[in-house]
C-alpha cells in the first residue's frame, strides 16, 4: 500500500489542477483514434530577504507561464490585478476539454496555447490547445508502450521561443516546432545514456539554460546531461553516476559560481553548468528513493522536502561543502514543490498541511490543514492552492502573520494533485480526466 501511495505521488511533478462547477461555456475535444506512425499530427492553425530564489532567471512576463514552476522557475507568477473577492465575483469557467492520460502531468504556456502531453491507446499525445478557446490547435503523438502506471507522462513541456520540449516517462525527449508541432530533433536519454528508469518512471521536465538543454538519465557518469538545444548534440555528461529522483533541477548560482542544484534519488547536489563536475552533495534517504519536490535555493542555502516521515531541512554550502543547519517534519512534501517569498517557505505536506516556514531556523510559524497533496502557486499577494483529495481551489493570503483564506471555488472535483498555473490572470488546472482554464482577472 505504502509503495501505492508512492507512485501517485510522483507522477505530480509538474503541475496543474481541476477547475471550478461554475456556469460557463466550456469545449470538449475528444482525442482522434490511434494512428501507427505519424510523427506530427496537425491540426487547421489557428533567503532570508529575497523575494525570488536564486533559480530565477532574468524576469519574464506575466502573460506565459513557459515551463515547470513558471516564467521564472520559482512557482511565482508576476501577475497584478487578480480578483480577490470570489464571493461578488466568482472565477468563471471559461473552457473545459477532456484529458485521457488519466494521470498527472503539468501544463505549460506560452504564445497563445496550453502545452501539455496527453495518452490515448500506445501513444503519447503532445497538445498545444488555443489559451482563448480550449480547442486543440495540433497534436503530436509518438510511442508510449506499456500498461499505466499511474497515467503516463508526468512532466511539463518547456517552450523556449519558437520551440518546445517535452519528456516521456519513459525518456523519450522531444524538440518540437511550437507553431505546427513537427519533430526538430528527438533523443532516447534512458537508451542512449544508459539511464535508470526511477519506480514510477522519469518526471523530470527539461530545463532550458541558454542554449543547453538539460536533463537526467542516471546513467554511468550521465547523472545529468547537457544537450545543445539547437540539434540534441551532447555539450556534456556529468553529475556522477547517481539514479534521478523525480524533481525537476534548480538552475543556481553558490558561492558566485553557477550550477544546476539536482534532487537526486539518494541525495542533492551541485553541478557545475560549465561541465557537470559535482561541486558538493548532501545524502538524503527516502523510502522507495521518491526525492520529488523541487528544491529551493535560498542565497548560498538549498532547502529540499519529502514524504514518508522524512522532513525537509535546510543545507549550507560552504567552500565546495555541503552541511545541514537545521532539520525537522515540519513540511513533508511527498512532492508538491514550495515556494519562497519576502523570505519565508511556503509548502505543502503530508498529513495535508500547508506550512508557513521561517528558513534561518525551521520554525513554523502557522500550519493550516485541508492541502491533501495539493499544489501551490503564488501571485499578486496571495497563495493559490489546492486540495488534493478533492481539488478544492483555495486562495489564502501570502503572509507570515497567520493562516487567512480568502475564497474558494469547487472545482471538477476528484483527484487533484497536479499543481495550478497562471497566464495572464488565467488559471489552467487538471484533474485525472480533464483541463479547464478558469478567469481569475
Amino acid at each position: 500500500m505504502r509503495r501505492l501511495v508512492a507512485g501517485m505521488t510522483v507522477l505530480s511533478l509538474a503541475a496543474t489542477l481541476a477547475a471550478c462547477r461554475n456556469s460557463a461555456s466550456m469545449a470538449e475535444n475528444g482525442a482522434p483514434p490511434p494512428a501507427a506512425e505519424p510523427p506530427v499530427e496537425t491540426a487547421p492553425a489557428a533567503a532570508h530577504t529575497s523575494e525570488v530564489a536564486q533559480n530565477a532567471p532574468a524576469s519574464r512576463g506575466a502573460a506565459e507561464w513557459p515551463q515547470f514552476r513558471g516564467p521564472n522557475a520559482n512557482g511565482i507568477s508576476p501577475f497584478k490585478g487578480l480578483n480577490k473577492n470570489w464571493q461578488a465575483k466568482p472565477p468563471r469557467m471559461l473552457w473545459k476539454t477532456s484529458m485521457s492520460d488519466d494521470g498527472y502531468a503539468g501544463p505549460a504556456v506560452a504564445g497563445g496555447r496550453v502545452f501539455i502531453i496527453d495518452h490515448q491507446g500506445s501513444d503519447d499525445i503532445v497538445r498545444a490547445i488555443d489559451l482563448k478557446t480550449g480547442q486543440d490547435v495540433w497534436r503530436h503523438r509518438y510511442p508510449d508502450a506499456g500498461q499505466s502506471n499511474y497515467g503516463f507522462s508526468r512532466a511539463t513541456p518547456t517552450v523556449d521561443g519558437d520551440r518546445v520540449y517535452t519528456m516521456s516517462r519513459q525518456g523519450k525527449l522531444h524538440c518540437l516546432n511550437a507553431a505546427s508541432g513537427a519533430v526538430i530533433w528527438r533523443r532516447d536519454i534512458i537508451a542512449e545514456f544508459g539511464g535508470q528508469l526511477p519506480s514510477w518512471e522519469m518526471a523530470i521536465s527539461p530545463v532550458v539554460d541558454g542554449r543547453k538543454v538539460i536533463v537526467c538519465p542516471g546513467g554511468q557518469n550521465a547523472a545529468v546531461v547537457a544537450l545543445d538545444k539547437m540539434n540534441g548534440a551532447v555539450i556534456w555528461r556529468g553529475g556522477g553516476s547517481a539514479a534521478p529522483g523525480y524533481a525537476t533541477p534548480v538552475v543556481a548560482t553558490i558561492g558566485g559560481r553557477k550550477q544546476y542544484v539536482v534532487f537526486a534519488a539518494k541525495g542533492v547536489m551541485g553541478v557545475d553548468a560549465e561541465n557537470g563536475a559535482v561541486l558538493w552533495s548532501q545524502g538524503w534517504q527516502t523510502s522507495y528513493d521518491v526525492n520529488a519536490a523541487t528544491p529551493l535555493v535560498i542565497q548560498d542555502s538549498v532547502f529540499i522536502t519529502s514524504g514518508y516521515g522524512t522532513g525537509c531541512a535546510l543545507i549550507d554550502i560552504r567552500d565546495g561543502r555541503a552541511s545541514i543547519r537545521w532539520r525537522n517534519r515540519e513540511i513533508q512534501a511527498h512532492f508538491s514543490s514550495p515556494i519562497f517569498y519576502n523570505g519565508y517557505i511556503y509548502g505543502t505536506g503530508d498529513p495535508g498541511n500547508l506550512v508557513c516556514l521561517n528558513p534561518s531556523n525551521g520554525q513554523a510559524l502557522w500550519r493550516q490543514g485541508g492541502f491533501e497533496k495539493g499544489g501551490i502557486l503564488g501571485v499578486d499577494g496571495v497563495i493559490l492552492g489546492l486540495n488534493g483529495s478533492n481539488g478544492d481551489l483555495i486562495m489564502c493570503a501570502l503572509s507570515p502573520s497567520g493562516y487567512r483564506e480568502l475564497g474558494r471555488v469547487a472545482p471538477l472535483g476528484g483527484q487533484s494533485w497536479t499543481a495550478p498555473v497562471l497566464a495572464d490572470g488565467l488559471l489552467i488546472v487538471r484533474n485525472k480526466q480533464a483541463l479547464a482554464c478558469i478567469d481569475l482577472r
